[in-house]
């Protein structure tokens, strides 16, 4: 026969446990709730390389994927396009 005290203890056991899965699983499907991913095709101009999104309208990209990601973009310039946009400039 059980006794009543070691039901309790493994009781309280079992309760704790439950609120610690409980808690982790809030946590998880907050964290989930936060994250943003791209997937699929993304429809881009071979030109402009502009994205359309669903609703039909064109997006520049930079503003498409901060939109539907965390991403953030920084502007720079690769040494192709300098040479091409700015052939005066030397690059060392």
């Amino acid at each position: 026969m059980i006794s009543s005290a070691l039901i309790g203890v493994f009781w309280g056991k079992i309760k704790h446990t439950v609120k610690e899965k409980t808690e982790a699983i809030e946590r998880l499907n907050k964290a989930l709730e936060e994250v943003k991913t791209l997937s699929g095709f993304l429809p881009i101009c071979a030109s402009c390389k502009k994205i359309r999104d669903d609703k039909g309208y064109w997006n520049q990209i930079e503003a498409y994927i901060s939109e539907h990601s965390e991403a953030q973009f920084s502007h720079g310039i690769c040494p192709e396009c300098t040479k091409t946009l700015y052939p005066d400039f030397q690059v060392d």
